[in-house]
């Protein structure tokens, strides 16, 4: 069911505060890096907290993009009925290392969904976190143009 609402309101800004909120409430997110010049996305879970996005993967193309560019993109995203939203995160990937990064990892509420082995955890530095909400409703007519 979409409500009639266009104008101003129809697509708001989220604020810094909003987006995070969101980005911690979800566990289902995408992950884009860009491999040999060409973009590529991933679905993955996750956890947020602390201004890091942290998941898992093993061996493959994701890992390989983000270690080799480690400039990425991660999105997530929901709706209702009468609205959507939408949250960006743009950071730096990196994979953890130290044993005391992996303890830390560990301890996060992060197993793989898919019986897949996941030897990796990649930790995502948020540079930039944007997000937006878009409120359902009809087009609105085109005003016509008027004869100058």
């Amino acid at each position: 069911m979409a409500i009639d609402q266009a104008g101003p309101d129809a697509v708001v800004e989220l604020s810094a505060e909003e987006s995070r909120a969101l980005l911690e409430s979800t566990e289902f997110g995408r992950i884009g890096v860009v491999l040999a010049g060409r973009p590529e996305i991933f679905p993955v879970n996750y956890v947020a907290q602390d201004g890091h996005i942290t998941f898992r993967s093993s061996e493959g193309t994701k890992l390989l993009g983000l270690t080799v560019h480690e400039h990425v993109v991660f999105e997530i995203d929901d709706h209702t009925d009468t609205e959507a939203w939408s949250v960006v995160a743009k950071g730096r990937a990196r994979v953890l290392q130290t044993q005391e990064e992996i303890d830390a990892a560990d301890e996060l509420p992060l197993r793989p969904w898919v019986a897949t082995l996941k030897r990796y955890y990649i930790q995502i530095e948020i540079d930039e976190l944007s997000g937006r909400r878009f409120v359902f409703g009809e087009e609105p007519e085109e005003e016509p143009e008027t004869a100058s």
